[in-house]
């Protein structure tokens, strides 16, 4: 849990970042995200002020900076595909580091990569500013339509309780001589994976059916 208090990508903190109302931050963040999007990709020192930006958003937060870098690894997959574009990539040839590789892919890959990390990094500083239930308010005063703020509500309640059984079947592989990490155990991981599926598919229904008892109608019974 982050710093010991809310949901695990969450830092206690009463920064003034924390304290700002969760729905303009939400609007910012959009704000923000379109920008970059927006901006063309040879604009090599504009994407240098936008991270200036996030850092500077990072720092009044009171958020230690190698917090939001370490859960940036969640983007790791997609810079290794951002990686390979140079080298399938047509167009003219540029020589880098010795290597051979495309020019427009090179370019690309830049573009994808930086507005990538800038989108992933500014969305790591709502999480640890805002608790889960303070978006969800701010969603809901933005006119967000009440069924996905649901859904968002639950899948937040159970992201929890869903890696919570993933980690006691790694222990269980783990204590029967399994190495999750070996490509010998990726059959037995792939079948747990299928197995915690259907039981949070199975689970998801059994809590509707709970709902539905209880007078729920596609709204929350007040």
């Amino acid at each position: 849990m982050g710093a010991g208090h809310g949901h695990r990508l969450h830092f206690h903190g009463h920064s003034p970042v924390h304290r700002a109302p969760a729905h303009l931050k939400v609007l910012l963040l959009v704000g923000f995200m379109l920008t970059v999007v927006a901006t063309p990709r040879d604009w090599f020192p504009v994407f240098g002020v936008y991270v200036l930006v996030v850092v500077a958003v990072i720092t009044a937060a009171r958020v230690p900076l190698l917090y939001i870098v370490r859960r940036m690894v969640i983007e790791v997959p997609f810079l290794v595909f951002a990686a390979l574009i140079p080298f399938i990539a047509t167009g003219p040839q540029v020589e880098v580091l010795g290597v051979s590789v495309s020019e427009p892919g090179l370019l690309a890959a830049w573009g994808l990569a930086v507005k990538g990390s800038l989108g992933v990094m500014a969305s790591l500083t709502l999480a640890a500013t805002t608790e889960p239930a303070d978006v969800l308010v701010g969603l809901r005063r933005l006119r967000m339509p009440d069924l996905i703020v649901q859904i968002m509500g639950f899948m937040i309640r159970y992201l929890d309780v869903v890696t919570s059984d993933l980690g006691r079947m790694m222990v269980s592989m783990r204590s029967r001589g399994m190495d999750p990490r070996s490509p010998r155990s990726w059959p037995t991981l792939a079948r747990t994976l299928g197995s915690l599926f259907i039981r949070s598919y199975e689970r998801g229904e059994r809590v509707h059916l709970a709902m539905l008892s209880r007078g729920y109608t596609g709204e929350l019974p007040k």
